[in-house]
């Protein structure tokens, strides 16, 4: 009835109209307002805190973490990140005090009155020496983890050794809605939070565990973006807003301005990736291996999950008959990193997608040829040893191909730039994307969907949240055309976790495929639920026939994972993901010779989406996610000051593309259906990143000959890898 189209989104009327409501909108009843006081250092002990005396502290609260009280502790994958610092600060902006004024100006003001005095310790900024280094952050070694796959027998044979050093660096979120978080007393003493952010239950497990009590709910606003940036990051903000509401007994906002979001909030991991290739003279992939380094940051937040992406996904697509790959994530005196979309996968692809390209220039074979000889083929083990079923490689290649034939109908210009010399070119990159969590991941989660029947229409019960990809209109449509009922008779409830039952983050790619599958079984469910009552029938009209004195019509599923899928967490071997997407990108750009600049004329991708529930949403995913990863391949560049500190934190000088640098797109949805996603469905929402940076780099190659193996590839860097023209 309502899966393969495309209905109008459900959220769109109120955010076109202005009726819906960002966590900064709402302004509860007498409402304080709430800043942080942040480290000016990298590493340094904390010798005093003191206001100004002769600042007006009249009618302003401040707080510190001996104010805390439970422990000072942020709940994540691990216990070293502290709600406010306590004696020592290991990161410039590291929270020291919250204030809550009656104004935002009074606390932003108040904020800057208090006088925070330190003694300076070493810092260590950089990743590639932290390992082992004599000052220590985390552990004994500056080591958040370790992986280690090796799979394969060493080839026999003769060939040409490749290796070469590939880098990464920052990237921001940059979601459209900054950081926002209120907390409010409740009557019965809990906290009730409403905020802008991926995973309420992450927010509700950190609050509890603070205020050692189970009276808190936690309710997600409508929520302008995020991109891994409000997965983890809000859970702090959420315990800052919560304490400031404890103290003063009255609601308490604390949204950030930019570039107070720019600087303090997490980042993609920067990664040195060096890769040493054994490859045949007709170019088959015979040895690879790989070493793998991430920067967390001061503290751990998600980076041991982000490493376990990107050494799963570091050899690319191809197929390889001995891999060893080892990663470590180590820690710095630097803002922590964390989720961002893609997850330690686009930085690990950009590394193989160039060194393709290296190997094809050094044993002078065409680069997508070879490309097309070392793609995975159905049957074919991964470095882990899974067995891949139906990849779908060769199929995004050529469909991405015969779309890339027809001619450039729209060129990309700058107003008032006339006479530029410009070279054009070519570049096509491959990539495959694990859906879901990595491993057993699902298996702890346990992640679940209620359904509830009310009236003629039926409530879905999830904590899976909306932050603009299309939850609230692919779930209705899910459970709508299991049910055989129009999906506008479908409906989420609002995500707040006093009422839901916990579905896991929205993060992964899991959101349709994990969350909207478990929609579809609990669907399922409802019907045999009423046909065990009543018997054989339309839902409609069993329902009109459910009597009331049995109770209410309501189910609740949980996610089951497949028995067949075996995962061993110590030695990384066996089915890393559940199913993989795959994705084909070829980008036709201009470079102007003089600038360095580059000019994106037309973007082709081919994804395997598994099947589109909403074909305009899974483009839509598509096109957004590959200008962001365009905007990663040639100009957002963080630019960190001798502290760690974030030096262009304005939307003046952290460049992102904008509607004018927005090239031609032809978007195709490949559908290779995964029978473990409702209707097929696979997740599609990170895959968009990892394949066009390199296609990027490859095209700026063809184009003028220069070679960029260092992203951002902003116009300074091009420029100056150009030959002499």
């Amino acid at each position: 009835m309502s899966i393969g189209t495309s209905p109008p989104r459900r959220d769109g009327p109120d955010k076109l109209t202005g009726r819906a409501l960002y966590a900064d909108d709402l302004r509860p009843d007498g409402m304080l307002y709430g800043a942080t006081v942040r480290s000016e250092r990298a590493h340094a002990r904390i010798l005093s805190v003191r206001p100004d005396p002769e600042f007006d502290w009249n009618g302003i609260t401040v707080l510190t973490a001996a104010d805390l009280p439970g422990p000072n502790v942020v709940t994540l994958m691990t216990d070293d990140q502290p709600i406010l610092a306590d004696g020592l600060v290991r990161h410039v902006t590291e929270p020291i005090a919250l204030i809550a004024a009656p104004t935002r100006e009074r606390a932003l003001a108040a904020a800057k009155a208090v006088l925070v005095e330190y003694e300076d310790l070493p810092a260590l900024l950089d990743p590639l020496t932290a390992e082992g280094h004599a000052i220590r952050i985390f552990g004994d070694d500056n080591v958040y983890k370790r992986i280690r796959i090796q799979r394969g027998e060493r080839s026999t044979l003769t060939g040409h050794l490749v290796r070469a050093r590939y880098a990464t660096g920052l990237q921001e979120q940059l979601y459209i809605e900054p950081q926002s978080m209120i907390a409010s007393p409740r009557p019965d003493g809990g906290i009730a939070l409403v905020g802008s952010m991926q995973c309420p239950y992450y927010v509700d497990r950190a609050v509890k565990r603070m205020v050692g009590h189970d009276r808190v709910n936690v309710l997600q606003a409508v929520t302008g973006g995020g991109f891994g940036g409000k997965e983890e990051y809000p859970s702090i903000l959420a315990c800052h807003a919560t304490l400031l509401a404890m103290r003063t007994g009255r609601p308490v906002k604390i949204t950030y301005r930019r570039d107070e979001d720019l600087r303090c909030t997490t980042k993609r991991h920067p990664a040195v990736i060096d890769l040493a290739t054994l490859v045949s003279d007709e170019g088959k992939l015979l040895e690879l291996h790989a070493k793998l380094w991430m920067d967390g940051g001061a503290y751990h937040t998600l980076s041991t999950v982000v490493l376990s992406r990107a050494i799963l996904h570091v050899g690319g697509p191809y197929r390889c008959p001995f891999v060893d790959l080892s990663g470590t994530v180590v820690a710095t005196h630097t803002p922590p990193n964390g989720a961002f979309r893609g997850f330690g996968a686009p930085q690990a692809q950009w590394a193989m997608e160039r060194h393709m390209d290296r190997v094809a220039r050094t044993l002078h074979l065409d680069p997508i040829e070879l490309r097309r000889r070392n793609l995975y083929r159905d049957g074919d083990i991964t470095g882990t040893g899974q067995v891949l079923v139906a990849p779908g490689g060769f199929a995004v290649l050529e469909s991405a191909e015969r779309a890339a034939e027809a001619p450039v109908t729209r060129t990309t210009v700058r107003p008032g730039v006339t006479g530029a010399r410009m070279a054009a070119g070519r570049g096509l990159a491959l990539a495959w994307h694990g859906c879901g969590f990595t491993g057993n991941g699902e298996a702890k989660i346990k992640g679940k969907v209620g359904l509830e029947v009310r009236g003629s229409d039926v409530a879905i019960l999830s904590s899976s949240t909306d932050i603009g990809q299309g939850t609230e209109t692919i779930f209705p449509m899910i459970v709508g055309e299991t049910l055989g009922i129009p999906a506008a008779r479908a409906f989420n409830t609002p995500h707040d976790t006093g009422l839901v039952p916990d579905s896991g983050p929205t993060v992964a790619s899991r959101t349709a495929m994990v969350v909207g599958g478990t929609c579809q079984k609990a669907a399922e469910q409802l019907l045999t639920l009423l046909r065990s009552r009543l018997g054989d029938g339309s839902f409609d009209a069993l329902v009109s026939r459910w009597d009331p004195n049995w109770g209410p019509l309501a189910v609740e599923e949980t996610y089951e994972v497949d028995p067949n899928i075996q995962w061993d967490p110590d030695t990384y071997q066996g089915d890393a993901y559940p199913t993989f997407g795959w994705s084909c990108v070829i980008v036709d750009l201009r470079v102007d010779l003089d600038t360095g600049e580059v000019l994106y004329d037309r973007v082709v991708t081919s994804t395997d989406v598994g099947r589109a529930l909403s074909p305009a949403l899974a483009a839509g995913q598509i096109e957004g996610g590959t200008l962001q990863a365009l905007g990663w391949a040639t100009a957002e560049e963080v630019v960190l000051d001798a502290r760690g500190c974030m030096r262009n934190d304005r939307l003046t000088n952290y460049i992102i593309p904008t509607a004018l640098d927005a090239p031609e797109m032809i978007t195709i949805l490949e559908e290779i259906p995964y029978a473990g996603g409702p209707f097929g469905a696979k997740g599609i929402g990170e895959i968009p990143m990892d394949a066009p940076a390199a296609a990027v780099a490859q095209a700026i190659e063809r184009a003028t000959g220069a070679i960029l193996d260092t992203l951002p590839m902003t116009p300074e860097r091009v420029f100056s890898a150009l030959e002499p023209r």
